[in-house]
C-alpha cells in the first residue's frame, strides 16, 4: 500500500511538472500535449491526419480555399500563385485527380453544390484581372457554366450585379445563395439569391450593430433554417433567418481575441466549428438550440501549429472530417478521432501505471 501512495505522488508531481512547462517551457511538443488535456469528456474530438494528401507536392501556390463534395468523395482546393492550378481535385483519402485554371484569377472561397443530377463549384474571384469581382459556377472538370458579377470591374450595383472581393458562399440544394461580399472591398454585405439570381433580401451596411457588417467573411445555413455569418472585422459571428433575412443575434464572447475567419457545421448539426486565422486555432463550440442563440460556449479548442493561418475551413458531410486551407502553410485534413483528447484522469492513471511497471 505504501508503494502504492508514493507511486500515486511521484506520478501527481510528474504530471504537475509536466503542464507546468509546457504551460510557461519553450517544447512546442509539450505545449501541443497540454492542449490535449481536458476537463471534458464528452466533446468532438479530432487528430491531425499527417498523411492528407497522399502527395502534398500538388501544392505550389498558397491555398486559401477547400470545399467538401460528399455526395461524390471530392476535395476541391483552390490556390493563389503565378503561372499555376488554380484548382486542385483530390479524392477524401487524399488521392490526387486533376487540376484546372480556367477563367480563375485570385480565389477566394469556394463552395461544391452536388445533386443526383449536377455536380458544380462554385468560386468567389476577388482578382483586379480580367475575371475578377465575381463568383463563377464551374463543373467539376473547370468548364464554366454561370459568371455572377460584372468580370474585372468592381461595384456595389444590385441589377445588374456586382461585387467587390466576395469573400464566399453557400448554395442550398433548392439552388438559393447565400453571399458574404466585402473581403476588404467597396461592400460589406450578406446576399441572399434564388436560383434564378434574384436578390430576396440582403443587409448591405457597414457598421457595428445588428445586421451591420466589417469584413463578412463566411458564410454558412445550419439544419435549422439559420444563416450564419463570420463577421470578421467586427469579432463576432451573426446569425439570420433564412427565410426572411430577420436578426436573429450574435456571438461576440469567445472572440476577444481575435475574430473568426470561418464558419461551419459539424454533419449532425450540433456543433459549429469556427476558424480563427491570425491564431492559428479551431474552435469546436455547440450550436444553441432553435429559438435562442444565446452565448457562444466552447467546447474544446484545436491548436493547429504557429502561424499556419487557417483561412477558410469545410467540413466532410459523410465522415465529418474538417479540412482546413492554410494560408500559411499547406492544406490539411483533420479527421475525427475520440481517443486523442485525453482527460486529465486518464493521464494520471496512465502515468502511475508506468512508475508501477519500473
Amino acid at each position: 500500500m505504501a508503494r502504492f501512495w508514493v507511486c500515486a505522488a511521484g506520478a501527481g508531481f510528474f504530471l504537475a511538472l509536466l503542464v507546468l512547462h509546457s504551460r510557461f517551457g519553450g517544447a512546442p511538443v509539450l505545449r501541443k500535449f497540454s492542449f490535449q488535456i481536458s476537463w471534458r469528456t464528452k466533446e468532438i474530438l479530432y487528430r491531425l491526419d499527417v498523411g492528407w494528401p497522399k502527395r502534398p507536392e500538388y501544392f505550389t501556390g498558397t491555398t486559401f480555399c477547400v470545399a467538401i463534395d460528399s455526395l461524390s468523395g471530392l476535395v476541391y482546393v483552390a490556390q493563389r500563385g503565378d503561372n499555376i492550378p488554380k484548382v486542385l481535385v483530390f479524392t477524401e483519402d487524399g488521392y490526387f485527380l486533376r487540376s484546372w485554371n480556367y477563367t480563375v484569377d485570385t480565389p477566394h472561397g469556394i463552395f461544391a453544390a452536388s445533386t443526383l443530377h449536377e455536380q458544380s463549384v462554385w468560386i468567389t474571384d476577388v482578382g483586379s484581372g480580367s475575371y475578377g469581382h465575381t463568383i463563377k459556377k464551374y463543373n467539376s472538370f473547370g468548364d464554366l457554366v454561370q459568371v455572377l458579377g460584372t468580370p474585372g470591374k468592381k461595384g456595389t450595383g444590385l441589377n445588374p450585379l456586382q461585387f467587390d472581393n466576395p469573400a464566399e458562399l453557400y448554395v442550398e440544394d433548392t439552388g438559393d445563395i447565400y453571399i458574404v461580399d466585402g473581403d476588404g472591398g467597396l461592400n460589406n454585405r450578406l446576399i441572399k439569391l434564388s436560383q434564378d439570381f434574384m436578390v430576396l433580401w440582403l443587409h448591405g451596411e457597414r457598421g457595428t450593430g445588428p445586421a451591420k457588417f466589417n469584413i463578412p467573411h463566411s458564410v454558412t445555413v445550419d439544419s435549422t433554417d439559420r444563416v450564419w455569418v463570420a463577421d470578421r472585422g467586427n469579432k463576432r459571428i451573426q446569425v439570420f433567418d433564412k427565410d426572411t433575412g430577420e436578426w436573429l443575434g450574435a456571438w461576440d464572447n469567445c472572440f476577444t481575441e481575435e475574430g473568426p475567419s470561418s464558419v461551419r457545421f459539424t454533419p449532425d448539426g450540433k456543433y459549429v466549428i469556427i476558424g480563427q486565422l491570425n491564431l492559428s486555432r479551431l474552435l469546436l463550440v455547440a450550436a444553441p438550440p432553435v429559438g435562442s442563440i444565446g452565448n457562444c460556449s466552447v467546447i474544446s479548442t484545436i491548436q493547429l501549429a504557429d502561424q499556419v493561418l487557417p483561412h477558410l475551413l469545410d467540413v466532410s458531410g459523410k465522415t465529418g472530417a474538417i479540412y482546413v486551407a492554410e494560408i500559411g502553410a499547406k492544406s490539411h485534413d483533420l479527421s475525427q478521432d475520440c481517443c486523442i483528447w485525453i482527460t486529465l484522469s486518464s493521464v494520471f492513471l496512465y502515468l502511475m501505471m508506468i512508475i508501477m511497471m519500473l
